[in-house]
């Protein structure tokens, strides 16, 4: 099952948030700096994501108080902080490495966060990103020769457009494992854990 955009954001708030809180536009504007896949994003995605993980015990949320005489019309801003469940949810997603992580957008929401993830994880989830790559690649080949004889130039040149794509992908993932597999094994960066007070 190919996941979708919306199954991923939760990982991308609490990576986010993992860092240190953060209101809904703030979370919103960072996801489209980090996670390019995340340019669309509209806030009609991103709230209900956020009340959710704020359900299920991940997130807390706070009004912003203003400072004493200020006056403003806007509404006062709500901050989203993880949790201590929300920190335990995000280490379970990031060890996610099975097929739902090599898919289009998973895969790319899941690259942009590899910093925190474990070495092993990281390279299951590029040599599964590269076999379903490869396994595509074969698809479009058996597409193209059967279709050859049927197609218009321009049609055939989409179709080969396509599979080039497919294989300058597979080429640079096999860059990035032979790098993953020669690096000196390090730990990934936790998630940030707020000092404890004295």
């Amino acid at each position: 099952m190919v996941r979708r955009r919306g199954d991923v954001l939760p990982l991308a708030v609490l990576a986010l948030l993992a860092d240190g809180p953060l209101h809904g536009y703030e979370v919103r504007r960072r996801l489209d700096v980090r996670l390019g896949a995340f340019r669309a994003l509209s806030y009609g995605t991103l709230y209900p994501c956020l009340r959710a993980l704020q359900a299920g015990g991940c997130l807390t949320e706070t009004t912003a108080q203003r400072p004493p005489g200020t006056v403003s019309p806007k509404r006062a801003r709500v901050v989203y902080e993880i949790t201590d469940r929300g920190r335990e949810r995000l280490a379970e997603l990031l060890e996610e490495a099975g097929p739902a992580a090599w898919e289009d957008d998973a895969f790319g929401v899941r690259l942009a966060l590899f910093q925190r993830v474990a070495p092993r994880t990281r390279l299951r989830i590029l040599e599964g990103r590269r076999a379903r790559l490869l396994e595509r690649l074969e698809l479009l080949t058996a597409s193209i020769e059967r279709a050859q004889a049927q197609l218009d130039a321009y049609a055939l040149e989409a179709q080969r457009h396509g599979l080039e794509t497919v294989r300058s992908e597979v080429d640079w993932l096999d860059r990035l494992i032979t790098a993953e597999r020669r690096a000196p094994t390090r730990p990934a960066t936790p998630a940030a854990t707020p000092p404890q007070e004295n």
